[in-house]
């Protein structure tokens, strides 16, 4: 099979798919054939993505859900199996920034609600994907941690702490279900030039991007193709890693 239509037949579960790297995410899996079920809190923005992906002749599904909220994740899942047909694989990517504060000045609400949607938003993710996996004799997971997920920053600890435990979950995860074939990986991004960070000025968004070595912000789709790649069989002997896609940030 070509790389081109590479994931002819399969369908994928993308959370976080309305916009930013999600999105990108869709786009080109979509274009290598995929079936996707865009998940997103946005019910406008995962319609808007899913009639897009719809114009690239694939099948796609929009899903409003929280992905913290179980009740939703698990209806999201089965979902797409009735609708899509089936679950093949799943890119765990929906999360939240966290406001600056330091940690003696971090309001608890803040703090739960980030570790909520950016830690428990995959696990509750994960704990309905994993068995539609399953049936399927398993199939690939991409989680979305951060640089913040092997570095520390100030000002940042709750975000921090959940991409932190996010690799964590993913090495269990992978050891939990190697033997059935079911692989799961990581892909720490630097910063990324989503709506996330449009809203800095100019300054702000120089300073960011030489942060990194490579001296610019990452655009999403160069995340996607990694996220992509580790979806595809020719990462099949890739589990329970983290890729850091960073401009160099972390080297040194």
């Amino acid at each position: 099979m070509s790389a081109s239509q590479e994931f002819s037949g399969r369908v994928v579960m993308v959370t976080g798919g309305g916009s930013g790297i999600g999105a990108s995410t869709c786009r080109l899996l979509a274009l290598q054939g995929a079936a996707v079920a865009v998940v997103d809190f946005d019910p406008a923005a995962a319609h808007q993505m899913a009639d897009e992906l719809r114009r690239l002749s694939t099948q796609a599904l929009a899903i409003e859900a929280d992905v913290a909220d179980a009740k939703a994740m698990q209806g999201a899942v089965a979902r797409t199996v009735d609708e899509l047909g089936n679950l093949h694989l799943a890119v765990n990517n929906a999360g939240i920034p966290s406001p600056y504060a330091a940690v003696g000045d971090l309001d608890l609400d803040t703090w739960s609600r980030v570790l909520e949607v950016n830690l428990t938003g995959v696990f509750v993710s994960m704990r309905y994907q994993i068995p539609a996996l399953l049936a399927n004799g398993g199939g690939a997971i991409v989680n979305l941690s951060s640089i913040l997920g092997v570095n520390g920053m100030a000002g940042r600890a709750a975000y921090a702490a959940a991409k932190h435990g996010v690799i964590g979950l993913t090495k269990s995860a992978a050891l939990d279900y190697a033997e059935q074939g079911l692989r799961v990986n990581a892909v720490a991004p630097g910063y990324v030039d989503t709506p996330l960070l449009q809203g800095r000025d100019e300054a702000q968004r120089n300073a960011i991007a030489h942060q990194h070595p490579i001296g610019r912000l990452a655009q999403p789709d160069e995340i996607a193709q990694t996220i992509v790649f580790l979806l595809s069989n020719r990462a099949s002997f890739i589990t329970g890693q983290t890729y850091l896609v960073d401009g160099g940030y972390s080297a040194r």
